[in-house]
């Protein structure tokens, strides 16, 4: 095989969601730019990730892609690269202030027709608190924030499912204990939390609760986020990281990716670099030593994505150790 030609979609392995009946690649591809980028930027990243073999692309009503996406989709049809739709795993995320039970609906219906399609495959719940409705605007004004009914938000959600618009639905940046509160009245489970994880932050906690609860985790900032206003060097500049990728030949990003596949998460990752989405890639015909895996394991913990801009004085978080329940 051309080693230029990308990685083929069958070679990255797909795991089966809890609902709905989709399997999701578990390599994912981001789209979320800090600061943001052109729309044609993004539509040209998603075309060369999917000349190179992603198939499941992350995106999100905050992150002004889902447009963008939309177009490269359909351009790729049109170009011969997928021969439809459902060759793609599409993942888009509810924003704080549509997070009331009667825009639910209305705001997943929005993200349709921007990526003007029928249906995507995961929607999410973006944060566990709720804004002021109609205030579409990130930071979100403190006075803005309001405590979440994750009771009637949820089964907004699962309508959304049941009409079809979405084949699975989950949440994002919910810990252990708000997942409990989710769980404690949801009729459809959450399939997929999204939430950061990295060797730097390794969740060990919280991917046991989720994975005894058929919930999936999938990691963002997979790669410690750098560049972005919240992310950390810690994971690329890490010294157990960097010799490990040097003794093998790799990358410290295929490192990172490989030890976060062999978790049994899924993961996104971004870059808009064609060669390093190749690189990203190749971490499926090799794998990380016992030795290995437990040098990782010994990487001091901290998180980078703190969500200090989900606290207010006004509530209903009012600490990051109350947006995470303490799991610090």
């Amino acid at each position: 095989m051309d080693p230029n030609a990308g990685v083929p979609f069958s070679k990255i392995p797909e795991t089966p969601l809890s609902s709905g009946g989709r399997k999701m690649p578990v390599l994912g591809f981001g789209t979320a730019s800090d600061p943001p980028v052109a729309a044609e930027t993004t539509k040209q990243a998603v075309l060369h990730a999917i000349e190179v073999g992603y198939r499941h692309f992350d995106t999100a009503a905050l992150y002004y892609t889902e447009e963008p996406l939309g177009e490269a989709i359909a351009e790729a049809i049109n170009l011969g690269l997928i021969k439809s739709r459902e060759e793609i795993f599409i993942t888009s995320k509810l924003w704080c202030s549509d997070s009331h039970q009667e825009f639910v609906l209305p705001a997943l219906r929005k993200t349709l027709k921007k990526l003007k399609l029928e249906y995507i495959d995961l929607y999410l719940i973006h944060w566990p608190v709720s804004s002021k409705p109609g205030i579409y605007k990130y930071p979100i004004k403190k006075e803005d924030f309001l405590p979440m009914d994750y009771k009637s938000v949820w089964s907004a959600m699962e309508e959304c499912q049941r009409l079809g618009l979405t084949k699975a639905i989950g949440v994002s940046n919910f810990s252990c204990k708000k997942l409990a509160d989710v769980l404690a009245t949801a009729i459809i489970s959450p399939a997929v939390n999204q939430v950061e994880v990295n060797p730097v932050w390794q969740q060990k906690k919280l991917i046991e609760f989720c994975k005894g609860n058929g919930i999936l985790v999938v990691a963002y900032a997979a790669l410690g986020a750098v560049g972005t206003f919240y992310g950390t060097n810690r994971v690329m500049e890490s010294d157990t990281l960097k010799e490990i990728a040097k003794a093998r030949g790799k990358t410290v990003a295929q490192v990172c990716l490989r030890w976060a596949y062999e978790q049994g998460i899924g993961v996104v990752v971004k870059s808009f670099n064609k060669e390093r989405m190749k690189q990203n890639l190749e971490i499926f015909n090799w794998a990380l030593s016992k030795e290995e895996s437990q040098k990782i394991g010994e990487i001091p913990q901290s998180r980078a994505c703190l969500g200090k801009d989900y606290t207010s004085v006004y509530g209903p978080f009012k600490t990051i150790e109350e947006v995470w329940d303490g799991e610090l």
